[in-house]
């Protein structure tokens, strides 16, 4: 597909259909986030082509948001952390566009950002961020991979930095009133400890047979309450474990403290997973959010979507986030009082029957419900004559859609202006008579992971895809959720869990008996009854081998069962020693 002409047909359409959108302000979100991601150029040269969202630095700016993400060529703004909009980077942005960005708000003056593939960069700054008129500070430092730029209350400025499973997360102090320059030594604050932290080994499950062990990257600096959460992310981004873990330290320099609850970002299990190489920002309500990065890698083992999760302190001062359902449909940050908890919304098209229009080879639609990242459905054509079909196999109330396109053989590169996506959603009672659930007929917003929250449940046994226009020459979509209440009734409570601590202490083996009924399990635990922080959904399992664990560490664990009607009351809170 040919630019130009994309944009000619583009164009053309715009001339005989008006600009509309829906349900631009929902109540909800649902990860992975609907952002209009750009597509990748370092893997042109071996003709894989891919959309890709990592590494977000989330910042507030005089109320307001900005998030810049690795090699997306701009940035985008919000208002109130849902919906974003893209800005283009201005002429005197980093040219291959900015790799693992820093970004940093000192005191609402001047908004601060570097991060450069070459891990040599200048610092750019702007007092006005929506019109990008950016400036740069004349000095150029090196050597830095994955920095993060932390300017703390007194004035002082702080650079960390590390991307590596050799070489620790390292800290040095800046002259921010000379041109950023390095001012005393660098300093190593803490690397990997493999030997205790289960967690931060390499691999899918952190099962790996490679001799890299593990990566330590991404510094991203929270002060709260007058101590510094150095965060960082491990082991590895393409994988399913990828989450962000945090030291805690009196002074920006430290000495940093291992936190009991660790990882404090972690999403193993659901439909996409990974939680690593985030930023945390005070939001609105006056609550914490984290953004991080997914692993999506059906192209290539760098393609990524961004996810957000409300983060908290506990009275103790332990830094949380709430994954429980993380991929499910939760209040959106600006909806008062609410503080982004689950909305109660079930899944329910997993495994449903689907039919369709038409199909290639393997990839049939069977793939549309499997709740499984690297499957996809792909359509014989891109046109309008194709659709997909779910039967929910007995009526239900449908609240809210999500659509997961996928590019399958896109050969697109770079930042491109004007994609959209066009289609409409219809449910049906009898499979006969249809009324429009979703209507993006006339839309214009390019919308990869599109969620749409419905104006008005409805109730239908039927739901069916009609597509209109894609901007990749090949219609391919991963996972088509539909998110409601079912009409029966809730699983019973899990019983018989157990828990065997292995003679390798970052391993547990945990085991219950099957619920009838269950579609899935959240698998709880924490460093304390009250503070069962973490969660990893499986689906149709009644066993999960977890190799997360700190081996100095006492954990408590529990478990609760769901379907498509409902969560069960939680099991017994067992005590691991």
């Amino acid at each position: 597909m040919k630019l130009n002409t994309l944009l000619l047909s583009i164009s053309c359409a715009a001339l005989t259909l008006p600009l509309f959108a829906q349900n631009t302000r929902m109540e909800t979100f649902c990860n992975p986030l609907n952002v209009d991601y750009t597509y990748m150029i370092y893997n042109s040269d071996k003709d894989i082509s891919y959309r890709s969202g990592a590494d977000p630095a989330v910042v507030e700016f005089r109320g307001e948001y900005y998030m810049f993400v690795t090699r997306s060529h701009g940035y985008w703004h919000s208002t109130d952390l849902q919906n974003w909009n893209f800005i283009p980077a201005p002429a005197n942005w980093y040219p291959q566009g900015c790799n693992a960005p820093a970004a940093h708000n000192y005191k609402d003056s001047l908004l601060y950002v570097c991060g450069d593939p070459s891990g040599s960069m200048s610092v750019l700054y702007t007092d006005d961020p929506k019109k990008g008129d950016w400036k740069g500070v004349p000095a150029i430092l090196h050597d830095l991979q994955d920095p993060d730029l932390f300017i703390d209350d007194d004035g002082k400025a702080y650079m960390f930095w590390g991307s590596s499973n050799v070489f620790p997360i390292r800290g040095i102090e800046l002259d921010r009133n000379h041109r950023f320059l390095p001012k005393g030594e660098k300093k190593e604050l803490f690397g990997l400890d493999l030997a205790n932290h289960g967690w931060e080994r390499f691999g899918e499950n952190h099962v790996s047979d490679s001799d890299l062990g593990g990566f330590i990257e991404g510094p991203w600096m929270t002060k709260h309450n007058g101590k510094y959460y150095l965060q960082y992310g491990s082991p590895g981004t393409e994988f399913n474990v990828y989450g962000d873990g945090v030291y805690v330290a009196d002074h920006p320099m430290g000495p940093y403290t291992y936190q009991k609850h660790n990882p404090v970002s972690y999403k193993p299990g659901g439909f996409m997973n990974g939680a690593g190489h985030g930023s945390s920002v005070l939001g609105p309500d006056s609550t914490y959010w984290h953004f991080a990065s997914m692993s999506l890698s059906i192209n290539v083992n760098w393609e990524r979507r961004l996810c957000m999760f409300p983060m908290g302190f506990d009275n103790d001062g332990i830094m949380f986030c709430d994954t429980r359902f993380g991929d499910y449909p939760h209040y959106a940050p600006a909806v008062p009082g609410k503080k982004g908890e689950f909305r109660g919304w079930m899944l329910l098209s997993y495994k449903k029957p689907v039919t369709a229009s038409s199909y290639v080879k393997e990839y049939t639609p069977a793939a549309l419900t499997d709740e499984k990242t690297k499957s996809f459905w792909l359509a014989e054509a891109n046109n309008d004559n194709q659709w997909v079909m779910i039967d929910l196999q007995k009526e239900a109330e449908v609240c809210a859609v999500q659509i997961n396109y996928h590019d399958y053989q896109s050969n697109m590169y770079g930042r491109y202006e004007g994609l959209y996506h066009r289609y409409y959603v219809e449910g049906s009672s009898d499979g006969k008579n249809w009324k429009i659930l979703v209507d993006r007929r006339r839309s214009y917003k390019d919308t990869p992971n599109d969620y749409v929250e419905l104006a008005h449940p409805a109730k239908v046994r039927y739901v069916r895809y009609r597509n209109l226009h894609v901007p990749t020459p090949h219609l391919a979509i991963s996972e088509l959720r539909i998110f409601g209440k079912g009409t029966g009734k809730a699983p019973k409570k899990v019983d018989g869990l157990k828990l065997v601590r292995q003679a390798d202490r970052r391993d547990v083996a945990i085991s219950w008996k099957p619920v009838p009924g269950a579609q899935g399990y959240n698998v709880l635990w924490g460093i304390a009854p009250d503070k069962l922080y973490s969660s990893w959904m499986v689906y149709d399992e009644n066993e999960l081998f977890m190799r997360s664990l700190t081996t100095t560490q006492d954990y408590y664990f529990c478990v609760e069962a769901f379907n498509e009607n409902g969560v069960a009351e939680r099991s017994e809170i067992l005590h691991c020693k």
